[in-house]
């Protein structure tokens, strides 16, 4: 019962997009409406908001992968395949929120909580930030959408052959799947939009 109720838990805490409620409340910005790609992100408010309202976003976007898996660590095992399903939760709830489920982020900034909230199991969480410096600094591949969907491929393979925890494993499979497929979803949705920007042009 403890793995159900905190999967149910993740998921409505990752259905919480703090990107949009907090702009809205604090400054009055809709930063689905205001930014380019319509994206309900950390990234956008720090570009529409600036430093301290994304910073505050960025912290909620970490607690809310970070709270409910934290938590459940702390009373049920980690290493059971059953946790599995709490590992992912919150990051289904912030691609896909609970009645609202297209109107879902890309799950980045939750995801690291996540892997930071089965400390101190930590490689699962450097190896995602390594991987993210790697193709933002080193090995740069533009637009950010496909640096993401790269970073996130190379994380679960990786995570996948050197974690000795099955459940993380399979968990980063599940997890970078999710963000995968919300990244081409976005990339879909807004290759659509431009196309019929142009008609309407012509």
């Amino acid at each position: 019962m403890n793995y159900i109720l905190f999967t149910i838990l993740g998921y409505l805490s990752g259905s919480i997009l703090y990107a949009c409620w907090l702009p809205k409340l604090i400054c009055g910005e809709n930063i689905v409406e205001e930014s380019s790609d319509g994206n309900p992100g950390t990234a956008n408010v720090y570009k529409n908001c600036g430093i301290f309202i994304g910073t505050l976003v960025l912290i909620c976007e970490l607690m809310k992968g970070f709270l409910p898996v934290y938590l459940a660590g702390k009373v049920t095992a980690i290493k059971s395949l059953l946790f599995t399903p709490v590992l992912v939760a919150p990051v289904l709830g912030h691609a896909f929120p609970f009645l609202h489920t297209k109107k879902g982020g890309k799950a980045i900034a939750v995801s690291f909580g996540v892997l930071l909230g089965i400390f101190p199991i930590w490689q699962p969480a450097v190896l995602l930030a390594a991987a993210y410096i790697s193709f933002s600094l080193i090995l740069i591949i533009n637009p950010h959408l496909f640096r993401s969907v790269f970073t996130f491929l190379v994380f679960s393979v990786l995570n996948y052959l050197t974690c000795p925890v099955p459940s993380i494993r399979l968990g980063g499979v599940i997890l970078s799947g999710i963000v995968i497929l919300k990244h081409l979803i976005k990339y879909q949705n807004e290759t659509f939009s431009m196309k019929l920007f142009r008609r309407r042009l012509l």
